[in-house]
């Protein structure tokens, strides 16, 4: 996996050398596949890289965690996925774990021990926001996004489902954003559409797609951008913001991108 002159180290590279990574990277299918979502890859691969973090990916060894296997209900699919990568984690003796899919974070932290695999995981809201903590990350003055408009976009796995409810907020403060909440956040959030399984099937009757919904009450809050940490809720809320019209003004972007962009790391 190479990026503009950044080679992306596996972890099977390492191992080959005698040395273990302090972070393995967990990409997930969607930062892996999904055209949109490898920008968001590419980007925290240009954190990591740009402050010398010690970390590596598993690269053809992933595979998905079985997140959608187990909402969708077949128990049996998601054993077999996860058994299969616990046994790799464990083989190579991965202690910390970082992710920016809440889908893989809560299955990796929440679900794997049941089946033999403890690991520190953290999503990737957790990690930037200690090495902003830490000062490791120091953004520009007067950067892209100061003074402009943010909302942020609480995902179901991250929020309700973990509690993360700060991170993510301390990361877009750190840019010098005005942060303007929805009506329904933290707690009270509203899914974007996708979770538990929903991705992949057709919508249940009724009246208003959830994601056009959710992306009603971003945009009445006049932001220009829509701040999320998921694959999914990108999805989610770029499709609505494309069904509004208003792609042209509004951007959705991944917590990782507006750091990369605010470092100079992307343009």
């Amino acid at each position: 996996m190479e990026s503009e002159n950044i080679k992306v180290p596996t972890v099977a590279e390492l191992s080959s050398q005698g040395k273990t990574p302090e972070v393995l990277f967990w990409v997930g299918c969607a930062g892996s596949y999904d055209d949109r979502y490898k920008k968001v890859t590419e980007a925290f691969v240009r954190i990591l890289h740009h402050l010398k973090i010690d970390y590596a990916v598993l690269g053809p060894e992933e595979t998905c965690t079985g997140d959608p296997a187990r909402r969708a209900g077949n128990e049996f699919l998601f054993q077999m996925q996860a058994m299969a990568n616990i046994q790799v984690l464990n083989g190579y003796e991965i202690k910390k774990i970082v992710t920016a899919c809440p889908h893989c974070f809560n299955t990796l932290k929440n679900e794997y021990p049941d089946l033999g695999g403890n690991y520190e995981v953290i999503h990737h809201s957790q990690f930037l926001q200690q090495l902003i903590d830490e000062d490791r990350v120091k953004m520009k003055e007067g950067g892209d996004f100061k003074g402009k408009k943010i909302t942020y976009h609480d995902s179901c796995y991250l929020g309700r489902a973990n509690g993360v409810y700060e991170a993510p907020r301390k990361v877009l403060e750190a840019l010098d954003a005005e942060l303007v909440e929805m009506k329904r956040c933290r707690t009270k959030g509203l899914c974007c559409g996708a979770g538990g399984g929903q991705m992949f099937k057709d919508a249940e009757p009724g009246n208003k797609e959830i994601n056009i919904e959710r992306t009603e009450e971003a945009l009445e809050t006049g932001a220009s951008t829509v701040a999320v940490a998921c694959p999914f809720c990108m999805t989610m809320m770029s499709d609505g913001v494309k069904f509004k019209g208003r792609e042209s003004d509004v951007k959705v972007l991944d917590l990782a991108e507006l750091i990369a962009k605010s470092e100079g790391l992307m343009k």
